[in-house]
This record gives C-alpha cells, sequence and structure tokens, in this order.
C-alpha cells in the first residue's frame, strides 16, 4: 500500500453515515461550516474521513483534506427539520391538542426521519479540494437511532 503526502493518490473516501449525518445537521443548524470530515495523511488509495470541528490554528504539512459535508449530498437533501416549524404543524393539527411533551415527540421522530433519509441523497462522487480530481465515496453503516 503507497502512503504519501500527496492527497490526490486517494481514489476512495470512506465515511460512516454517522459521521456525516452530524456534519451535516451541525452545519446546516449553526450555518457554520467549522464541522467537516477531514482525512489525515499520510494518504493512500482509500481514505477514511472521519468527523472534525476545525478549531483556531490547524495542522499545515503534512495538511490534511478537509471536506464539508455538503458536498457528499446532492441538491435535492432536505433541511433538518425545524423545531419551530413542526409545532406549527402540531398546533395547526385539528386532531390533536398541542402540548409540549407531544411537541418533543414529534419533533424526535421528524429528526429521526431526517437522519435515516440522509444516506438516500449520498452522492457517487466527491471533487478533491484544490484540485481537479473526482473521489469515490463510500458510505459505511447505517444512522443509529436514538
Amino acid at each position: 500500500m503507497t502512503r504519501s503526502k500527496d492527497p490526490t493518490v486517494v481514489d476512495t473516501v470512506v465515511v460512516t453515515a454517522a459521521d456525516l449525518v452530524t456534519a451535516l445537521e451541525a452545519t446546516r443548524r449553526t450555518g457554520n461550516a467549522d464541522t467537516v470530515l477531514r482525512m489525515t495523511p499520510p494518504f493512500s488509495g482509500r481514505m477514511r474521513a472521519r468527523l472534525h470541528v476545525r478549531q483556531g490554528h490547524e495542522p499545515e504539512d503534512p495538511a490534511p483534506v478537509v471536506l464539508p459535508a455538503e458536498a457528499f449530498v446532492n441538491d435535492r437533501c432536505p433541511a433538518p427539520p425545524d423545531p419551530d416549524g413542526v409545532e406549527d404543524v402540531l398546533r395547526a393539527d385539528p386532531t390533536e391538542a398541542y402540548s409540549v411533551e407531544r411537541h418533543r415527540q414529534r419533533y424526535r421522530v421528524a429528526l429521526q426521519q431526517w437522519r435515516s433519509s440522509v444516506p438516500e441523497y449520498v452522492r457517487a462522487e466527491i471533487q478533491l479540494p484544490g484540485t481537479d480530481e473526482t473521489i469515490t465515496i463510500s458510505l459505511l453503516g447505517t444512522v443509529p437511532e436514538e
């Protein structure tokens, strides 16, 4: 197996469904792109991208490859449910009275459904940042139930 400082040797990025969903949810909820998936050198043909939160100073040599979670999913991937939106739907339902507990339960269900749906929107390939290279995405596992 060839190990290199050059990320262009990577042809497949492997990420767990749980890490991808966590990074995507954090990014979309906060609008902050600090929660990413990261490959660290030395690089080889098949590399694991792990959940990472960027903080201040990051190592520069050898530089890890930072992959935004948004790059892993296509444009059809919906946003995570909004607690206020779930509340509005519940309050508009004439068959059920609103309660805080019912709101929490509906929100938990909606969030779990969203999390479980994310793998359906994963692209086959992703562009390696700073290059013209594309690499294959390999998704591992499923999103765990809460």
